[in-house]
């Protein structure tokens, strides 16, 4: 499992998606960031930009509730686990540990365990399994590689002047 964080939120409206974008925390198989953007509805995009955001907003939303719902039961979410995906549908877990230590996972939809997560400050992971079919590519890797191959395409060229070629 590697390690995410959150790095855009995307509250979308009429046209545009909604999603969330995650990056590793630590380079991934030579990249220095990997993003993982996951297509959320645009509620469940402001359920977790509110829970980010820290601030009261008065009346619990359900999120709230089930944080709440798991402290009082003596429950601690312990991770967010992004576990597969099929197509443009991911699966995530919850894994919880009950008051008596047993381990629980249960399933749930992504965008509800990363709103959940922002409230507890649970840590969210990725199978890699996950990162390696539904990664964007680190465009800033990719721009610098490209800029390194126009420098050196252009060394190339100075290398093969001769003072004739500029009469």
């Amino acid at each position: 499992m590697i390690r995410m964080d959150i790095q855009t939120i995307v509250v979308g409206g009429g046209p545009v998606t909604s999603l969330i974008v995650l990056r590793t925390r630590l380079p991934y198989k030579n990249e220095a960031e990997v993003q993982l953007p996951i297509r959320i509805g645009p509620v469940e995009a402001m359920a977790i930009s509110m829970g980010v955001d820290e601030s009261a907003h008065g009346r619990p939303i359900t999120h709230d509730l089930l944080s709440s719902t798991i402290e009082s039961l003596g429950a601690t979410l312990d991770s967010v686990d992004i576990v597969d995906v099929h197509g443009p549908t991911f699966f995530a877990e919850l894994e919880l540990t009950r008051a008596d230590g047993t381990k629980v996972r249960i399933d749930a939809r992504p965008s509800d365990a990363i709103a959940l997560a922002v409230r507890t400050n649970a840590p969210i992971f990725a199978e890699e399994r996950v990162l390696d079919a539904a990664t964007l590519p680190d465009f800033k890797n990719v721009e610098n590689d490209e800029k390194q191959h126009q420098i050196e395409e252009f060394h190339e060229f100075v290398e093969t002047l001769s003072p004739d070629d500029f009469s």
